[in-house]
């Protein structure tokens, strides 16, 4: 592999020329959302390279986190921490406990290192590209592209070193971090869109490979999971709105075929001794509907608004009648239902000592929510010092599970009944699952077949041990 004539910049501005040194290279592929029905379960033909990893290595689900959203679980990933050790819940969340503060996830909420990190502390160096939930940057030892949940390009530092930028706008014109207004019907545009994001990301990826040296290099590419958001309907016979023969029927698929063939020629870039792991960071599955869980608070006595929308809206703090209401929640994949209380909340009402006998109550009376046809749904509850090892930072009272992500969670009001057959945010057919994927491919092992049990915190130990670095105690998972 050419490394370039580039070297490595380092947290205080100084450069490196590429080390000698015993490690191995690692070459990590995310899929953000990449499912096994999409990479397992079709014919090798299909997918020739993912399929050629597949059969020199390990592979088999991928256990996401609580919840498996693309924020915290990239993070999750890197850090091999929980998301209440991150205090991480969601795309945005609480910055304080007022009723109207919420920010969304930044580097600057947490102090785990990440995996480059880790590396960079040992004289290593990594290129990071379209990693979740890494802005801004931290300084480490290599170059990083942040992904959609940066500021933005123009003006934003999304890259580092912040140079880097302009090499980006000189070699791959066009580059986005994400697809715009991919919750649309212009099915057509969205289309080309998001095949023109993989191409211009994978094109970066080949740039960046050829141009920098690296011990590892971490790519995530975005396309699956709006892919599936957009697309899943016309591939999908459980979803209501299936219509066989459509003519996008195939279109999940085909973004498949091509990512296949992107992912080869980053392979045949790295050297025949790297470690290779192919990772989603959860999977997907047909949506349903969406419990519009904020409704379902004033049915049942918990929320009261002294003003009530005429068309469902968002839940504004101002329409609230906080001297009346125990709890309220926000929306997206999952549910996040917080206790209005006394003491930590400007206007609680719960009094702490009653909070846990609350928080019991309305695990029960979630759980036993109905489908739309009085149907048992399988909702589950969960509270937070019970699935984490810590609750840093501001963390909801309750996670909750509509339908086993088969439902999302509406947080708008103003809807008068409990559900909803669509998504109350903009089309979507998808919502996330709990397992995503792993390929692990090692060519100084032999070893081969399906790998059970593995989750998202293993991948940072097993790269680390199979670079052979210690694994610091502090992460949660294990070598693979």
């Amino acid at each position: 592999m050419a490394s370039g004539s580039l070297a490595a910049r380092g947290d205080d501005g100084a450069t490196w020329k590429p080390l000698k040194h015993p490690h191995r290279q690692t070459l990590i592929l995310g899929l953000d959302c990449a499912t096994e029905q999409y990479v397992f379960d079709v014919p090798t033909d299909r997918l020739p390279n993912l399929s050629a990893l597949r059969d020199r290595g390990l592979w088999g689900r991928l256990k996401s986190c609580i919840p498996p959203i693309t924020c915290p679980a990239w993070l999750c990933m890197a850090t091999s921490r929980d998301p209440g050790q991150l205090g991480i819940y969601g795309f945005r969340n609480r910055a304080d406990y007022s009723y109207d503060t919420l920010v969304t996830a930044h580097t600057g909420m947490f102090e785990a290192p990440l995996l480059w990190e880790t590396l960079s502390a040992h004289g290593l160096c990594s290129v990071i590209l379209g990693v979740p939930g890494i802005y801004p940057p931290r300084p480490f030892k290599g170059w990083q592209v942040c992904s959609f949940l940066s500021a933005g390009m123009q003006g934003g530092d999304y890259t580092y070193p912040r140079e880097l930028r302009d090499e980006i706008a000189a070699t791959v014109p066009g580059y986005v971090i994400d697809v715009q207004d991919f919750r649309s019907e212009d099915k057509d545009g969205l289309l080309r869109r998001i095949s023109e994001m993989t191409e211009r990301r994978f094109d970066l990826a080949e740039h960046l490979m050829r141009t920098r040296p690296w011990d590892l290099f971490w790519l995530v590419e975005m396309g699956p999971d709006r892919m599936h958001h957009c697309f899943w309907r016309f591939g999908a016979p459980d979803h209501r709105l299936y219509e066989p023969g459509h003519r996008y029927e195939n279109a999940i698929a085909d973004y498949y075929s091509r990512l296949d063939e992107r992912v080869g020629d980053l392979l045949r870039l790295a050297p025949d001794d790297a470690l290779v792991l192919v990772v989603s960071d959860h999977g997907a599955q047909t949506l349903e509907g969406a419990v519009c869980v904020n409704d379902w608070l004033m049915q049942e006595g918990y929320l009261t608004l002294s003003h009530i929308p005429s068309a469902p809206s968002a839940l504004l703090p101002e329409w609230v009648d906080w001297s009346r209401t125990r709890a309220w929640a926000e929306g997206g994949y999952y549910a996040r239902v917080f206790l209005n209380i006394r003491g930590r909340e400007p206007r609680g009402i719960v009094e702490p000592a009653d909070a846990r006998a609350l928080l019991e109550e309305l695990k029960g009376k979630i759980e036993a929510i109905r489908d739309h046809q009085g149907l048992p749904m399988g909702n589950r509850a969960f509270w937070p010092w019970s699935i984490y090892r810590e609750a840093r930072n501001m963390p909801p009272d309750l996670v909750v599970y509509f339908g086993g992500l088969r439902w999302r969670s509406a947080g708008t009001v103003g809807h008068r009944t409990t559900h909803i057959l669509e998504n109350d945010t903009g089309p979507d057919d998808a919502n996330h699952s709990q397992h995503g994927i792993l390929i692990l491919a090692d060519p100084l092992r032999e070893e081969h077949g399906e790998v059970a049990g593995a989750t998202i915190y293993d991948v940072a130990p097993t790269v680390l041990e199979r670079m052979g670095l210690p694994v610091p105690p502090e992460m949660i998972g294990r070598p693979l």
